[in-house]
């Protein structure tokens, strides 16, 4: 069965359902050309069923369609992008430097 991932922005995260039951979500905070993806949790019996995949694909795509980049403070999301360097245009750069 497919991961179903759907937009709670009363939330502020994405929710992962599995066989109609709550499966993980992906926590985020937007602010003008950036979201943070700070915190995923996949509930422990749809582990290793691709619920992290999931979301962590819905969430960049997500911040792809908005043209923002990506602060992934979560170690699952920033693992996920590691490994899928398709995303990795949408990485935040700091570009702030201090001056003399």
């Amino acid at each position: 069965m497919a991961v179903i991932v759907r937009d709670n922005p009363s939330a502020s995260r994405f929710e992962a359902e599995l066989d109609g039951q709550p499966a993980g979500f992906a926590a985020y905070l937007r602010s003008e050309g950036l979201v943070v993806y700070p915190h995923t949790v996949v509930e422990p019996q749809f582990e290793g069923q691709g619920v992290g995949g999931a979301l962590a694909r819905f969430a960049l795509d997500d911040a792809r369609a908005r043209g923002v980049a990506v602060l992934a403070t979560c170690p699952f999301i920033a693992g996920w992008m590691v490994r899928h360097p398709e995303y990795q245009d949408l990485a935040y750069q700091n570009q702030s430097r201090v001056s003399d």
